[in-house]
């Protein structure tokens, strides 16, 4: 193991080698076909994978609680949203040859997706997932065991991105609701990480070891710098709103 990154961030790291490869080939077999892919997508796609692999040495030399705060935070909320910017599904059926990109369409069409794109439910497994982490024993079994770690960094990751597709992302989504929808999802979002960050620094209702000071620097960058992720995802969804206009009355 490389000294000072722990496991899941190494895990993580070599996922997102992956997935910045299929991200180039994709770009490239577009290219090919002579459909250009903008650049801001592309920067946005790199940016988010910059920010995973960023993630574990930030979050070792930082330390303690609001050490694996700074991981979350990269890994959960921020990258995410860089990462769903990007567009990789819409790539992906850009460059795809016409069978594949068929087949990819209807998994996008699938109960599975249609029932995970919910706003509703992408929004539970995502925070409601941060609740379970800190107010269960689960945050207690992922800093002694490097598997749990593991598995809870992938779960943040992927929820993290499925949230922000669903809310926000411009690739395709089967029965996206309205823009003033999800906007209520996103506020409900808003108070639930606020509430959990207040919780966390009074050290109600959650189970999180360590001094308390530690606990509550990492409450502060929660509360503070998560609002980052969540007004970079309301701007996107304002950013796509196209009211429809009154009927002209003559």
């Amino acid at each position: 193991m490389t000294p000072g990154i722990p496991a899941p961030a190494l895990a993580l790291d070599a996922l997102v080698g992956v997935a910045v490869l299929a991200w180039a080939v994709l770009r490239g077999a577009a290219h090919q076909r002579g459909r250009p892919w903008p650049v801001p997508r592309t920067c946005s796609f790199l940016l988010g994978a910059g920010l995973v692999v960023l993630a574990g040495p930030a979050g070792s030399a930082l330390g303690g609680f609001a050490g694996h705060m700074v991981v979350h935070l990269l890994v959960g909320m921020l990258a995410p949203v860089a990462l769903v910017l990007g567009a990789p599904v819409t790539l992906a059926l850009r460059a795809l040859p016409t069978a594949r990109a068929v087949a990819l369409v209807r998994v996008l069409r699938s109960r599975p997706v249609r029932a995970l794109t919910v706003p509703w439910l992408a929004l539970l497994l995502d925070v409601g997932g941060l609740w379970v982490l800190y107010c269960t024993p689960l945050y207690r079994a992922m800093t002694t065991s490097p598997a749990v770690g593991v598995l809870v960094h992938v779960h943040v990751l992927f929820a993290g991105c499925l949230f922000a597709w669903s809310v926000a992302g411009p690739d395709p989504v089967p029965d996206r609701p309205s823009v003033p929808q999800r906007l209520v999802v996103l506020g409900v979002a808003v108070a639930a990480h606020a509430v959990l960050a207040q919780l966390l620094y009074a050290g109600l209702l959650v189970d999180v070891p360590g001094p308390a000071d530690e606990r509550m620097a990492g409450a502060q960058l929660m509360y503070w710098f998560g609002d980052l992720a969540e007004v970079a995802l309301a701007l996107a969804v304002l950013s796509s709103w196209r009211p429809v206009g009154r009927p002209s009355t003559a």
